[in-house]
């Protein structure tokens, strides 16, 4: 199984991305680590990783009200890591749209 998930693409990720060219969001396992990320990225998209960033996100805790009352809820716990590329390297998410 990959350490990988999902990549990241909001819209938060996308300014970045558009500002440094070279900078890529993914949330990842939680128990993965950087080696593993760089690794895994690496092979995944063809290209050379300088640095990796890892950030971890609790869950949250919702609640609403409907007609049957309160509803409480909690959202995942997810990592994420933001993966610096060498200079003048790219991931094009959308090639597979």
């Amino acid at each position: 199984m990959g350490v990988i998930i999902r990549p990241l693409v909001t819209e938060k990720m996308n300014n970045i991305t558009e500002k440094l060219n070279n900078k890529f969001g993914f949330i990842v396992r939680p128990d993965a680590n950087k080696i593993e990320i760089r690794k895994e990225v690496e092979q995944k998209y063809n290209v050379n990783v300088v640095s990796v960033n890892t950030i971890r996100y609790n869950g949250k805790s919702k609640s609403r009200y409907t007609r049957k009352g309160l509803i409480k809820g909690r959202t995942d716990a997810y990592k994420k890591a933001i993966v610096t590329l060498k200079e003048g390297e790219t991931i094009d998410f959308y090639s597979n749209i």
